[in-house]
């Protein structure tokens, strides 16, 4: 069963049996909080995990995608360097 869910950008489809094998999908709240510093262009401090490497970095988000069902913040970290994180893997979050 298809949810709909507010979101800055205007509605927000989440379908459980359509998502990512193992994705777990985040609150409403929290994607807005990832929207705003896109709009804002506000760093955070991000801790996330990947490949059994957990991260922690000041990331610029640039931009939120959704693939496959599965959520996605693009940003830009302190080298210059681009970074996909794959916002259920993401543990910690604050302003920079």
């Amino acid at each position: 069963m298809a949810a709909c869910l507010k979101s800055t950008y205007g509605v927000k489809m989440t379908d459980s049996a359509k998502t990512g094998a193992d994705y777990v999908s985040i609150s409403c709240a929290t994607y807005s909080e990832y929207e705003l510093a896109v709009l804002r262009r506000q760093k955070l401090r991000l801790v996330w995990h990947e490949d059994n490497v957990i991260h922690d970095r000041v990331i610029l988000p640039l931009d939120l995608q959704t693939r496959n069902h599965e959520e996605f913040l693009i940003g830009r970290d302190e080298t210059g360097a681009t970074v996909t994180i794959r916002l259920d893997h993401i543990r910690k979050k604050q302003p920079a």
